[in-house]
C-alpha cells in the first residue's frame, strides 16, 4: 500500500525532472536568440549580389542582414539553426518544409561588402552559390 506522503514525493520528483527537461531544451533556443550580431553591423539599403558563376546580378533590400541567409528560399516559415556565429562570419543551416533546405556562410569584409557561400536543395534541385554582395544604394 502506498502512503499519501510517498505519492506526494513521487509527484514532486516527476515535476522537478520534467522542469529539468524543459529547461534543457530551452537553453539552445535562448542561446541562439541573441545570435548573428554580425548581420546587424551591415549597412542597410540596396545590395547587389554578383555570383561568381556569371549569373545575372541580383538586387535585394537589406534591412537586418538576415535577408542574405536564404537567397534561394525567399519564403517565410523556414526553420534556422545557427552553426557559426562569429564577429566576422556567420553560418546558418535552414529547412523550408516542402521546398528543401540550405546552408549559408556570410563573411563580412566591411559593413558594405560580404562574401557569400550557399548550397542546398530548392524545388528538388541542388544549388551552389558563391557570390559577393555589396551595398549599392537605398531602397
Amino acid at each position: 500500500m502506498i502512503k499519501w506522503t510517498d505519492s506526494r514525493k513521487r509527484i514532486g520528483a516527476l515535476a522537478l525532472a520534467g522542469a529539468g527537461v524543459v529547461l534543457g531544451l530551452a537553453v539552445p533556443v535562448l542561446a541562439q536568440g541573441n545570435g548573428l550580431a554580425m548581420l546587424g553591423t551591415l549597412a542597410k539599403g540596396e545590395w547587389t549580389i554578383r555570383q561568381r558563376s556569371g549569373a545575372p546580378e541580383r538586387k535585394i533590400c537589406v534591412k537586418s542582414g538576415a535577408e542574405l541567409i536564404q537567397l534561394m528560399h525567399r519564403e517565410s516559415g523556414c526553420s534556422q539553426f545557427v552553426v557559426e556565429d562569429g564577429a566576422a562570419r556567420v553560418t546558418v543551416q535552414y529547412t523550408c518544409p516542402g521546398n528543401g533546405y540550405g546552408r549559408t556562410s556570410i563573411r563580412r569584409e566591411t559593413p558594405a561588402l560580404v562574401q557569400l557561400e550557399s548550397q542546398g536543395i530548392e524545388s528538388r534541385t541542388p544549388f551552389q552559390l558563391t557570390a559577393e554582395a555589396r551595398r549599392t544604394g537605398t531602397c
